[in-house]
């Protein structure tokens, strides 16, 4: 393998090319029989071995069935979407048409439907076995890009979202009913265009987060994507009521700098809190800061952000207990990220509330992806459950799902299930229960 390749396309970030099917997975350990599911992670595959940036590559699901304390089976495939089939489709122009995605950032469920994400396109729906059945667009109705973070509400099964775009409307929010018909979709003014990866909601506001990495198709041939670092933008913060719209908006500045994923954002009183993973810059020269994590107080009274920095390690992917997605939370769990790349060492559990954190190492020769939070469904408690992630074993050339109890992170592997194949780093997953 040349050493000149680019991080992404080398060691366990290297593309794997066969689709696979195996049944009755090893299993060391023993996994909890409340985790009947599947275990799904979604990250860039270019099926053509190149691409000129991390984030461009092919989209290709992985994914484990888990039943009454087995392992069903693994897969892995791709998604199969119009820029599959013209591999050689120009990245600027696929921007252009709404079906021509990656489908390669994350995957979710709501109302019934698997869907494959990345931000630019259409979502594609999935079948439980991981086949693409095609883009989805909401009955018609959603004729912009869909964010590749969505919030479920969890009080209400609302699936709230948004679009961004390189020509104007350069935002544009959506609100999509329990039962999955689009119900709203608000164009929100901001300056100009630029990459919104994500987004905060509460019980009662949306929170954008309008930050200065700047579309720029000039920047293309400098960092692989058409973005680059401009702090003269500016950033903000806009709160808007979740059936509202833009005239509603309250934008409040803050310092530059660039977030790829907050944790959770809720309401104290007339205040917000939003913990963040905050990088100082993005795409800045080549030289990107690392993510840590930070806390904003937005007072809505007083009209102003407080920023707090809660810890000095470089962190990523954050995730807690979906069940309380826009509400207070106690506890978060992120991807204790490596000097070398985006690819976690260790996981990292947070106690917001006692300023504390406990950490699993995975080891030396062991990395990691982002570990996805799975709540017990006999529990009650905010960490009764497990975190589960994809783990590449360098000694053995292959990966595993490793299977944590979220309360006691001290407690190492509960499980680990043995895959037949490699899963390169990648991006976000979802757990998707038997009754989805």
């Amino acid at each position: 393998m040349p050493e000149n390749l680019p991080f992404y396309l080398k060691d366990n970030f290297a593309p794997t090319f066969e689709e696979v099917t195996a049944t009755e997975l090893k299993v060391t350990g023993e996994i909890p029989r409340a985790l009947n599911g599947r275990m799904l992670r979604n990250g860039p595959n270019p099926q053509t071995g190149w691409s000129s940036h991390w984030f461009l590559g092919d989209g290709m699901i992985h994914g484990v069935e888990l039943e009454d304390g087995k392992a069903n089976w693994y897969r892995n495939r791709y998604v199969r979407t119009p820029l599959f089939a013209d591999s050689g489709a120009d990245p600027i122009e696929a921007i252009m048409d709404l079906q021509k995605s990656a489908a390669n950032t994350h995957i979710i469920h709501h109302a019934g439907k698997i869907l494959a994400l990345e931000e630019a396109h259409l979502p594609f729906a999935l079948t439980p076995e991981l086949e693409t059945e095609g883009p989805w667009d909401f009955a018609g109705k959603l004729n912009t890009p869909m964010t590749a973070h969505p919030k479920t509400c969890p009080e209400t099964g609302e699936l709230l979202f948004f679009g961004y775009g390189i020509f104007p409307p350069y935002l544009t929010y959506h609100r999509v009913s329990a039962s999955g018909e689009l119900v709203q979709s608000e164009e929100i003014t901001v300056p100009g265009a630029t990459m919104i990866h994500d987004f905060n909601i509460t019980r009662n506001y949306v929170i954008w987060m309008d930050l200065p990495a700047v579309w720029d198709v000039e920047n293309m041939a400098d960092s692989g994507l058409p973005i680059k670092w401009d702090p003269s933008y500016g950033a903000r913060l806009g709160v808007m009521p979740r059936e509202g719209c833009d005239a509603d908006v309250v934008w409040y500045e803050i310092d530059p700098c660039y977030v790829f994923h907050p944790l959770n954002a809720y309401e104290e009183g007339n205040q917000i809190v939003i913990d963040v993973c905050r990088k100082a810059n993005v795409m800045a020269a080549r030289v990107e800061s690392p993510a840590m994590l930070y806390r904003w107080v937005i007072d809505q009274d007083k009209g102003t952000v407080t920023e707090t920095q809660l810890d000095d390690r470089s962190t990523e992917f954050p995730r807690l207990n979906d069940s309380l997605v826009g509400l207070k939370h106690r506890y978060g769990y992120v991807a204790g990220l490596s000097d070398v790349g985006p690819l976690a060492e260790r996981y990292i559990k947070f106690d917001l509330a006692n300023d504390s954190s406990q950490v699993f190492e995975l080891g030396a020769g062991r990395e990691g992806s982002e570990a996805v939070f799975v709540a017990d469904p006999d529990g009650s408690a905010e960490d009764d459950g497990w975190l589960l992630s994809y783990v590449f074993d360098k000694a053995a050339g292959t990966s595993e799902l490793v299977i944590m109890d979220a309360a006691d992170l001290s407690r190492g592997a509960l499980a680990t299930v043995h895959l037949p194949a490699r899963v390169p780093m990648g991006f976000h997953g979802s757990w998707i229960p038997e009754n989805y």
